[in-house]
């Protein structure tokens, strides 16, 4: 069974207080959580309204796309539509 993370909504202003009462910094979710070995009740008034317990690996999706590069039909990368886009071609700076 893997084991799982409660996360925790706190705000950067308030990160030394959750650090101090043990939470931990989760870099791949970029959420603070509460270790199994704490007790989740000290960490209430940064806990989730909607459950906050969650696997390690359950944000991983293999069918994410960035909004900003999607494929074509053709499997060509192509770049969302936005005005005066221009790619750039490598063979001058963009800005002369």
């Amino acid at each position: 069974m893997a084991e799982s993370k409660t996360y925790l909504n706190v705000p950067f202003a308030q990160k030394d207080e959750a650090k101090a009462l043990g939470a931990r910094w989760d870099a791949v979710q970029k959420k603070w959580f509460v270790p199994a070995d704490k007790d989740v009740a000290l960490f209430a008034r940064w806990q989730a309204e909607s459950g906050a317990v969650e696997s390690p690996r359950a944000k991983t999706s293999s069918s994410h796309i960035s909004s900003s590069s999607k494929k074509s039909a053709s499997g060509v990368k192509t770049h969302a539509t936005v005005k005066d886009f221009v790619a750039y071609d490598g063979d001058a700076p963009p800005w002369d």
